[in-house]
């Protein structure tokens, strides 16, 4: 009598282990990451460290910290040290291009050495995408337009549109959301726009400064104490189920010197941005 009733139990413990042990999977979203821009002042062993003590990933590095133009060997021994330390060169930039096709070619082997999949440039003369297009389409790496203010060549989201409709998918946006603000666009509102082709973020500040003299200049401040519409972005992205890189970035000098209190206040905020609802 008891073996008969404890089969039963058995089967529904089972059940009920089982279903307690499923693994729902996490929703897709933005991940923090690293633009070594802000780390300008470090060397690149330092700005492995700096990214490990904050718990960050993913940096997109800067010349200063890993080159194209340096020795395959001197990169790759950089890459062994990023990946002991499980960190990720996801990205490079913002770069240089040229109308020299063979010159950018050396962009595109670099990144392909390192295992990097999309370089940011910000090319000064709109001919240099008919042999860029033919690079992204060869190396099969995606490249993204980054922004400056306004007046700069892609300080104009029209301008990065009209790019954008005329050249290949893997063709996409670097979008500062610090400097798109200053040049008096609503980042949620250009972050939608593009649609699908925005492949990284700059996760950035500014805020509008009168001089003396009457000028108006635009200051780095903590992310989410700036004029930069996060709300509505980060709205956006989770509307979009956009799961990109947000790359902390500054232009400051004063932050630069010291970025750990910025990149700190920056990992505060992106949590909780990302938290609510």
């Amino acid at each position: 009598m008891k073996i008969r009733y404890l089969l039963p139990l058995v089967a529904l413990f089972t059940l009920a282990f089982a279903g307690c042990s499923t693994v729902t999977p996490a929703a897709a979203g933005p991940e923090l990451g690293l633009q070594s821009w802000t780390c300008r002042n470090m060397t690149f062993e330092q700005v492995v460290d700096f990214a490990t003590k904050h718990g960050i990933k993913k940096i997109e590095f800067i010349a200063a910290h890993i080159s194209p133009t340096a020795p395959a060997a001197e990169n790759l021994r950089k890459k062994a040290v990023l990946d002991k330390a499980g960190l990720t060169a996801y990205s490079f930039g913002v770069n240089g291009t040229s109308m020299d096709k063979e010159a950018n070619r050396k962009l595109f082997e670099f990144a392909k050495l390192m295992g990097i999949k999309l370089i940011i440039v910000e090319p000064k003369n709109l001919a240099e995408w008919d042999n860029l297009e033919a690079l992204v389409k060869e190396y099969d790496i995606k490249l993204a337009i980054h922004n400056h203010g306004k007046g700069s060549m892609y300080g104009d989201p029209a301008t990065v549109k009209k790019v954008l409709a005329a050249r290949d998918q893997r063709i996409g946006v670097c979008l500062d959301i610090g400097w798109v603000t200053a040049a008096g666009f609503d980042a949620a509102e250009i972050f939608k726009s593009y649609g699908d082709r925005v492949y990284d973020m700059h996760f950035k500040d500014k805020k509008t400064v009168k001089m003396a003299d009457g000028k108006t200049v635009f200051e780095d401040t903590e992310v989410g104490k700036g004029e930069a519409n996060y709300t509505g972005l980060f709205a956006e992205v989770k509307k979009s189920k956009w799961s990109g890189v947000m790359a902390i970035e500054t232009d400051s000098k004063a932050f630069a010197s010291d970025p750990h209190p910025l990149v700190t206040a920056a990992g505060v905020f992106f949590k909780q941005s990302v938290a609510a609802k």
